[in-house]
């Protein structure tokens, strides 16, 4: 997960996952353009292990993230007309102003995409934990928290979020995702008590989906098993 190298941004021809389009519009009579993505709904797991009263996310590696902060470290742009001398040259001097790896890594809830119609929402969720964290859990133990719009900016795609309980009974495998589809995937373990002071360290990088679902967790569980989570 920590050696990122051998990097090159080339356009996006075609994607199974996104599809890029321009939509024209009028509001109040005024004619409008905007720029957005189709791309899947998704679903997030908030995980509960009850045997060691922890919550169970994943870290790995995200090039969209990488990529942001790699913009931010590049050096200037040399001219136009210096470009083309500057890229024969580039080589391993341009190697040595990429951040480290560690900066496209994130603190994520267990998800995954919708794109298998014949399934519902809980059973793409079930496998979802199955496969990043190894845990076998029936879809029956499942609770909506809600869903949501993200990136209303640029794909307003929907999110459903669950909660599951698990316990190491339920524990079948490691989890890591599959490894066929590319996915390399750490799982992390958060103590309850160390939760919230988790969820607002900025300098731990995470989603908001995390943040949220430890806050609810805190205002809808907590008093369940009567565990401070040092809010």
């Amino acid at each position: 997960m920590e050696q990122i190298n051998n990097i090159q941004v080339v356009p996006c021809t075609s994607s199974n996952y996104m599809k890029p389009f321009r939509v024209h519009y009028s509001q109040n009579g005024t004619k409008k353009s905007w720029d957005f993505m189709r791309t899947h709904d998704s679903v997030s797991v908030l995980i509960f292990n009850t045997s060691s009263n922890c919550f169970i996310l994943v870290k790995q590696f995200r090039p969209a993230v990488y990529m942001c902060e790699w913009e931010k470290s590049r050096p200037a742009q040399p001219e136009e007309e210096e470009a083309s001398e500057a890229a024969a040259e580039a080589g391993e001097e341009k190697n040595s102003h990429l951040p480290p790896a560690s900066a496209g890594v994130t603190y994520e809830l267990c998800a995954g995409l919708v794109d298998k119609p014949e399934l519902s929402l809980e059973e793409i969720a079930r496998q979802e934990v199955l496969e990043e964290c190894g845990y076998d859990v029936p879809v029956t133990k499942l609770r909506k928290i809600t869903s949501c719009r993200s990136g209303v900016g640029v794909t307003g795609a929907k999110q459903t979020m669950f909660y599951v309980e698990v316990s190491d009974e339920n524990c079948v495998g490691e989890g890591g995702g599959q490894p066929e589809e590319g996915e390399l995937i750490e799982v992390v373990k958060v103590p309850l008590q160390e939760a919230m002071n988790f969820a607002y360290d900025e300098n731990i990088p995470k989603t908001m989906g995390v943040i949220f679902s430890f806050m609810w967790f805190n205002s809808n569980m907590s008093p369940k098993y009567k565990i401070s989570t040092n809010v």
